[in-house]
């Protein structure tokens, strides 16, 4: 039953021409089409180059702040004791008895 709906669906769609409004065209001309790629290779350079210097400026930002920045000590607590501890056995427990 769906079968049939969406094939006369899709004959539609190609039909009415929205399909090719929206299908890219390349340009026919063989010199236009270089100055086209060349444009796209461009472009991506530019966004490539401009991403590494946003990244850059971001690292470099951290960086600065955290230098200039200082974080206040933390104060310490004066009920804890700093101490050092070893362990206690049996049998020497019993001789210090």
């Amino acid at each position: 039953m769906s079968q049939p709906f969406f094939r006369d669906l899709h004959a539609r769609f190609d039909a009415s021409g929205v399909r090719a409004m929206f299908a890219p065209r390349k340009p026919r001309h063989p010199l236009l089409r270089i100055a086209l790629g060349l444009v796209g290779v461009a472009m991506l350079a530019v966004l490539l180059v401009a991403g590494v210097f946003v990244g850059a400026a971001m690292i470099l930002f951290g960086i600065a702040r955290r230098l200039l920045v200082r974080t206040p000590a933390p104060r310490r607590d004066t009920r804890i004791v700093d101490a050092e501890y070893r362990v206690v056995r049996e049998r020497d427990h019993a001789a210090l008895r």
